[in-house]
């Protein structure tokens, strides 16, 4: 804190928090990654908008990084600072501001998390829509940087469906107000979706107008079992042709291990080598029938081995709990993730080819594999054995997604469908967007933040 131009900040904003203490360093200079060890310089919690701004003029004059920080709960090393940057955590900024009734906007600062946000949309008698595990402890402005999608993308879509407006502070220290809320703007481009997806490259997401919507209808959960990886698809056309779906999760037999021996119940007395997790609206007795009869029918076609549907509100949270604690199941395993992204359409043949590519490749460890195929979005987690080295595990892993990316490019997807790239997938970010597109983004990047001090590394170098 003696050193200059800290000690500048600090005079420049006596309210300002500044934290030096190793202990915050290390826990705001890291997200769920843990591959990098954190070295920031300092961390800022700012607590208005002024300060923010502030900040940033700061950091241009003394040619300091930045680091963007909210709940640190993402997976590619977005939030990480490791380079002696300055992590601007929105910590404090973690109000709701305003309802607008008649527009049914809920503005929040960014620093609010997700499940705070569900409850006061909850006191208006309407949602917010977006949802995933992490809702406890993710902020907001961390979803609107990656662009979050979560369990519920077949019926809602991902967060920038549901962003009605924002305000940014830019590289330069600059306020901008985009969109503010309209539902018709053409007047030029949305720089609002834009920002959303960004990283924190362009700026620093202060408050943002949320899209709430009515409450879903009742709904059910149900678990299958599958026999084979090649039913997940024939499955998910079934349940989509005779049901309302909000989520159609999958998961793996290892999944299951794992989430198991973590505290959730098992399931079946049998073990399955593939289970769906699906949502589906449930309000009228036609629903009830249609729920039988497509089930009937995938029995029938010997694509379900087994099933049960939730006979209660404690039931369908135990059935959500096999998918949705498989991630915290993981963690003191320290996986290898890969989140990538294909078109339902060409979901059948991409597994094929994935599945053969990651047997071959990974004989030797445990591979667990579950996500959001509903909508084309795969996790796949690599296990880190406790007797190998981390250097050496991710060397191995990393040779294994350059063969990913490639297949992902035969097929038309995404190295990131809901992550973000940040530091671990920048390498394969040509898989996804041409040379063309990348020297595009590289030239918005430049016109927000000529100096290049915001979240620099992460996305591209």
């Amino acid at each position: 804190m003696t050193a200059s131009p800290l000690a500048e900040l600090a005079r420049l904003l006596p309210s300002l928090q500044l934290r030096t203490e190793p202990a915050d360093l290390e826990h705001y200079g890291r997200d769920w990654t843990r591959r990098w060890t954190p070295a920031p310089l300092a961390i800022a919690l700012p607590g208005s908008i002024d300060e923010v701004q502030a900040i940033v003029r700061w950091a241009n004059a003394h040619r300091v990084a930045l680091v963007p920080s909210g709940g640190r709960t993402g997976l590619s090393g977005g939030a990480v600072a490791a380079k002696g940057e300055l992590v601007v955590s929105t910590e404090r900024m973690n109000r709701v501001v305003g309802f607008d009734a008649a527009d049914r906007i809920l503005t929040v600062q960014p620093g609010i998390a997700l499940e705070a946000v569900h409850n006061a949309a909850r006191e208006h008698g309407l949602v917010y829509p977006v949802d995933f595990a992490a809702r406890g402890s993710c902020a907001i402005g961390g979803t609107i940087a990656t662009n979050a999608g979560g369990i519920r993308v077949i019926r809602y879509g991902n967060t920038r469906s549901w962003i009605a407006g924002l305000k940014l502070v830019t590289g330069t220290g600059e306020l901008l107000d985009l969109n503010r809320g309209l539902v018709k703007n053409s007047s030029g481009y949305d720089l609002r979706q834009l920002v959303i997806g960004a990283e924190g490259t362009l700026g620093i997401v202060v408050e943002a107008m949320l899209q709430l919507t009515d409450a879903p209808p009742p709904s059910n959960v149900m678990l299958l079992a599958l026999p084979s990886f090649d039913a997940l698809m024939q499955v998910f056309e079934v349940l989509r042709g005779k049901l309302a779906l909000s989520a159609f999760e999958f998961f793996t037999d290892r999944a299951l291990v794992h989430v198991v021996a973590h505290g959730a119940q098992k399931p079946f007395a049998e073990d399955h080598p593939y289970y769906v997790v699906a949502e589906f609206d449930a309000h009228t007795q036609g629903t009830q029938d249609a729920v039988l009869a497509a089930f009937e029918t995938c029995v029938e076609r010997g694509l379900v081995g087994d099933g049960v549907i939730a006979q209660s509100e404690a039931q369908a949270a135990a059935l959500w709990r096999l998918r949705e604690g498989i991630t915290e199941s993981l963690a003191r395993h320290r996986p290898y993730k890969n989140d990538i992204a294909v078109r339902i359409g060409a979901m059948p043949a991409f597994l094929d080819e994935t599945k053969a590519l990651l047997a071959r490749e990974y004989p030797q460890f445990d591979v667990v594999w579950f996500g959001h195929i509903g909508d084309g979005n795969l996790h796949i987690n690599v296990l880190k054995p406790d007797a190998l080295d981390d250097a050496a595990f991710v060397t191995q892993c990393e040779q294994v997604t350059a063969l990913l990316a490639d297949a992902l490019q035969r097929h038309g997807g995404s190295i990131s469908a809901e992550h973000g790239i940040g530091l671990v997938k920048k390498s394969y970010l040509g898989s996804t967007r041409s040379a063309a597109e990348i020297a595009m983004m590289r030239g918005v990047r430049q016109v927000f933040d000529p100096n290049g001090i915001m979240n620099p590394g992460k996305l591209f170098d």
